[in-house]
């Protein structure tokens, strides 16, 4: 770090001189590396600084934190043990460096501008709504009152709106609305919890709301939008709204004949819908919600926690047909808190495509693919720059699992239990795909895909890899895929001409992928009863006894082989294996294990 930093953007109590250090003044230096930038650092260190009367500045640079602090002893060590247990909470710091520096004798807290330098920086997720908005939002004073895209440095969309690092307005979908002066203000002022806040926004500035038929016309001029929407919903009508990572299909939960509407236009036969309710105690009146699940609904994630249903739920026995849990989540962004609140209910709030094709984003691509399936569209102009499904969590054993990590968590650095001494790819599997790049010993790993079966998702598949490997400036040398030679995930992997292709067992890689995120590199016995996967005897496996580590496996016990007729169509009609399984005896002439 140089002496003397750059340019100041901000300063509290600053002179035009520095005075000689006085006696028993002390200094320190700081860096911090993590999930530091727009996530409200700096204001918050501005405001600690402060707080214990404290010279210096704070700067970004390439995504990690430098402070320089100068005052008492005791306002130091309170500065630096704080800024752990205080910092904000999208925040997440993963190394803090703290060396001696003389004291300089000045005066004031300087937030200084940002340094560009080429770099790795952690991009943070989308986050619900914050309880300071929140307020703001149902505030008929406030000047946002029921403005639907209110957010501040600790609320909002982050990745579905991030175009290029490091984080500024400019490279993000929201540098096409100019901040009014009042926002403006907001935004310059470090003690404020705007302070480059970049997705700041008011009426008078930010995106707006309208809502439009199947064809595009615009519908109830002049009425509030989410009022016209609210009296559709009860009437049993289907609505497409567009919120942070694309658009979700929403019905009445309660009205079964609206829950057979969506299910047959959607051609979702069968699969469970979720659930969005207003708040924690409507979740414990659909499902029964304990204090894990409590925690995992209340978080600034908000994922989808599947919860035990309730037998005396009002929600229509077509949400989730057969089964004994329900998917809850609760509103995050301000335009579904506008919309619950105003309906009085749980609504069904389920991905907005149709059957197995990538949720739509764009207005214009909605209205082509859903125009047959919504009887309204709730539209905004701010544009999504990626596509992010909700996130979906189960609690077992007393800790939350995930069946689907998107929205909240990806794509947050995940730590690896072993360097990578080449940047690598791995391009992951046929079905609820996600990749994964890795850096020395951090993976970065997508938000959910889908099931590579269609162009549509194939090509999702190809943006989503092209972003991060801009956004997180790897170029992979090294390419991980599954030993199936038909997948799709497996072909992208082969067409990129890496020099080093490394096929995985698909057991094996579950097995590998348990004990990596536990930390576990000694040998395990792994029991894996996932169904199909290529074996590397070039039949099917299904149900797995490996004695496996990091590297490789030996194969320890398995059920026995039996006809796959159709190959991996077997897995998806298990009609067809019951019926080669009461053939088992005839002369079929198909060989046990194989299609």
């Amino acid at each position: 770090m140089p002496d003397r930093p750059g340019s100041e953007t901000a300063r509290a109590g600053d002179s035009d001189a520095p005075q000689a250090p006085p006696r028993f003044r002390q200094a320190r230096r700081l860096h911090i590396a993590g999930v530091v930038q727009g996530v409200g650092f700096r204001p918050f260190v501005h405001r600690l600084a402060v707080r214990n009367d404290l010279s210096g500045w704070v700067r970004n640079e390439s995504g990690e934190v430098y402070i320089e602090i100068e005052g008492s002893a005791a306002g130091v060590t309170e500065f630096i043990e704080r800024l752990r247990s205080e910092a904000p909470v999208l925040a997440r710091i993963d190394r803090l460096e703290v060396e001696d520096v003389p004291p300089r004798g000045a005066t004031g807290f300087r937030v200084l501008e940002s340094l560009a330098t080429e770099g790795r920086l952690p991009v943070s997720p989308d986050v619900a709504t914050c309880d300071a908005c929140r307020t703001e939002l149902f505030d008929p004073s406030d000047r946002r009152y029921r403005y639907p895209f209110i957010t501040c440095t600790d609320c909002g969309p982050r990745y579905t709106v991030i175009e290029a690092m490091p984080y500024d307005r400019v490279r993000t979908s929201m540098k096409v609305f100019p901040q009014c002066p009042a926002c403006r203000r907001e935004y310059t002022d470090p003690t404020d919890r705007r302070f480059h806040s970049e997705t700041n926004s008011c009426p008078e500035c930010g995106p707006r709301l309208w809502l439009t038929d199947p064809e595009g016309a615009p519908l109830g001029a002049g009425v509030d939008p989410i009022e016209t929407v609210a009296r559709m919903l009860a009437d049993g009508r289907v609505v497409a709204i567009r919120g942070l990572g694309g658009y979700h299909l929403a019905c009445d939960a309660t009205d079964e004949t609206a829950v057979r509407r969506l299910r047959s236009r959607k051609v979702r036969d069968e699969k469970p819908l979720a659930v969005m309710v207003l708040d924690a105690e409507c979740a414990a009146g659909i499902g029964h919600l304990g204090p894990v699940e409590r925690q995992a609904l209340t978080g600034s994630e908000r994922p989808i926690v599947l919860l035990r249903a309730r037998a005396d739920s009002r929600l229509a026995p077509s949400v989730s047909p057969g089964l004994d849990t329900i998917g809850v989540m609760l509103a995050y962004t301000p335009l579904h808190l506008l919309l619950i609140e105003r309906v009085g209910g749980p609504l069904v709030m389920t991905s907005g495509n149709r059957s197995e094709l990538p949720i739509c984003t764009a207005n214009a691509d909605a209205l082509d693919r859903l125009s047959g399936v919504a009887d309204a569209f709730l539209m905004h102009d701010r544009d999504i720059v990626a596509r992010y499904d909700d996130s979906v969590v189960r609690v077992m054993a007393g800790a939350p699992v995930f069946i689907r990590r998107a929205r909240g968590y990806a794509p947050l650095p995940v730590p690896l239990p072993v360097a990578s001494p080449e940047p690598l790819l791995a391009v992951g599997p046929h079905l609820k795909n996600t990749f994964t790049l890795v850096a020395e010993d951090t993976g970065f790993v997508s938000q959910h895909v889908g099931d590579l079966e269609n162009a549509e998702t194939l090509d999702h598949y190809r943006e989503a890899l092209l972003r991060f490997r801009a956004l997180f400036r790897i170029e992979p040398r090294v390419v991980a895929r599954d030993l199936h030679p038909g997948y799709l995930s497996s072909r992208i992997a082969e067409e990129m001409g890496l020099p080093t292709v490394i096929d995985v067992q698909h057991h094996h890689a579950h097995i590998a992928a348990v004990s990596g995120e536990h930390g576990v590199e000694e040998p395990v016995v792994g029991v894996a009863y996932d169904g199909t996967g290529y074996g590397d005897d070039g039949l099917t496996w299904g149900a797995e006894i490996l004695l496996a580590d990091l590297r490789g496996y030996r194969r320890l016990a398995r059920l026995r082989y039996a006809p796959m007729p159709g190959g991996d169509l077997a897995a998806r009609r298990p009609w067809r294996a019951a019926a080669a399984g009461a053939a088992r005896h005839c002369r079929c002439g198909l060989r046990p294990g194989e299609g």
